[in-house]
């Protein structure tokens, strides 16, 4: 039988898994996801080709591992999905993992490559974790598949250098490896190829603005076809506010917020350690705090059930044209397009249309009807651009985060 890939996507609340066949370029043979493993009960939901299924999960999945091991087992035994009926069918298992250091390259796993995957956990606590521990549990109970990672950071190893150093100590900085990195790289990637096709232009002479604007939000400034700037930082928590995360804030704020900040926080364990700062800024805090809500669709209505609702969207409406701001002066005014992805920003139609409105000093301007719409299911680039706009085009990107 051919053997066929699989990706792996793990995060701490949801684990998505997807069959390709081993070929070039790879075809998907199915996807599934498990959500909702910290907000139980955790939910399946399940593609292969026209067939889409949908279900409550009975069993308990109270880890990542757990909704992995359950994914392989409903994949394998599912008598439809006879091109991958057993572990002995993969070739490949490919991860992607969030924080990857210094790694510009997608990387195999072997015991030196994820001892120091392992090393670089306190940069990451709250991402690299479930990744890795799904990577072990490949490393001990499939160890004839080969695995592979692919890092959300190294889309961004072409960053200057004035723009990812801190000003601070060197040695230091250097020593502990304290810089910026960026994130959402693997979407950011497949984005800057849909884009650049889309309006047929080179990569390397593609310059973008692009939002991936999630639970977790970023932006990236691309300039011929490379990471130029984005969002975040040293860790995911720099840059926009998300669900539950501050985004960038004053970094004495959370010492006067707590005098625990350095204290470890009881969500830690022997295996993840994490700050009472790190829990309060990255778990407690977005427009969850404001709102009690982590449901951004709940924020973004026309006629916001409280001030506080409203209060959420004003602020993220604000931080992200911001960065619009910053990027544009950064590109040079030289910019083909702007685009939205992510759960929210290919979702929410309000959003899109107060943030291009307020955006019109650039000469960004959009089809009201076309933005409504919003992209159709096969739909991967959809141009929402008004006729008469004289500036970049505004594009939604229904991204892609496999590896």
């Amino acid at each position: 039988m051919p053997k066929s890939i699989l990706a792996v996507n793990a995060g701490s609340s949801s684990v998505k898994i997807t069959f390709y066949t081993f070929e070039n370029p790879p075809r998907t043979i199915a996807d599934a996801v498990v959500s909702g493993i910290t907000a139980p009960p955790p939910k399946l939901k399940y593609r292969q080709g026209d067939k889409k299924h949908k279900e409550e999960i009975k069993e308990k999945l109270s880890t990542p591992q757990d909704a992995f091991k359950y994914l392989l087992q409903r994949c394998f035994s599912d008598p439809d999905l006879s091109e991958v009926a057993s572990v002995d069918d993969l070739e490949y298992i490919c991860h992607r993992v969030v924080h990857g250091g210094d790694y510009r390259e997608a990387v195999e796993i072997n015991d030196e490559t994820f001892d120091h995957l392992k090393a670089l956990e306190d940069l990451a606590p709250l991402h690299n974790f479930s990744a890795l521990e799904i990577v072990r549990l490949c490393k001990v109970e499939l160890p004839k598949v080969t695995s592979i990672t692919f890092f959300d950071s190294a889309f961004h190893k072409t960053i200057p250098e004035a723009i990812r150093t801190y000003p601070i100590n060197q040695k230091i900085a250097k020593a502990n490896g304290l810089r910026k990195y960026g994130f959402h790289g693997i979407s950011y990637s497949f984005i800057l190829r849909s884009v650049a096709q889309f309006l047929d232009k080179p990569i390397e002479k593609t310059n973008l603005i692009v939002m991936h604007i999630g639970s977790g939000a970023s932006i990236c400034a691309i300039k011929n076809g490379e990471s130029m700037d984005t969002s975040m930082g040293l860790t995911p928590l720099a840059g926009l506010p998300g669900a539950t995360r501050s985004g960038s804030i004053d970094p004495s704020l959370v010492f006067h917020y707590t005098n625990e900040a350095g204290k470890l926080s009881p969500a830690s364990t022997t295996e993840m350690h994490i700050s009472t700062a790190e829990e309060i800024l990255n778990k407690q805090s977005g427009w969850k705090a404001l709102t009690g809500t982590t449901d951004f669709a709940e924020i973004a209505v026309e006629n916001p059930p409280s001030k506080e609702h409203q209060l959420a969207f004003d602020i993220f409406i604000d931080r992200i044209l911001g960065y619009i701001g910053s990027y544009y002066v950064k590109l040079n005014g030289e910019v083909d397009g702007v685009v939205f992805s992510g759960g929210i920003g290919e979702k929410s139609a309000l959003l899109r249309r107060t943030l291009i409105h307020k955006c019109q000093c650039l000469g960004l301007a959009i089809d009201d009807a076309a933005n409504d719409k919003g992209p159709g299911d096969e739909e991967t680039v959809k141009d929402i651009s008004k006729g008469s706009g004289k500036g970049p085009r505004v594009l939604v990107c229904q991204t892609n985060e496999q590896p």
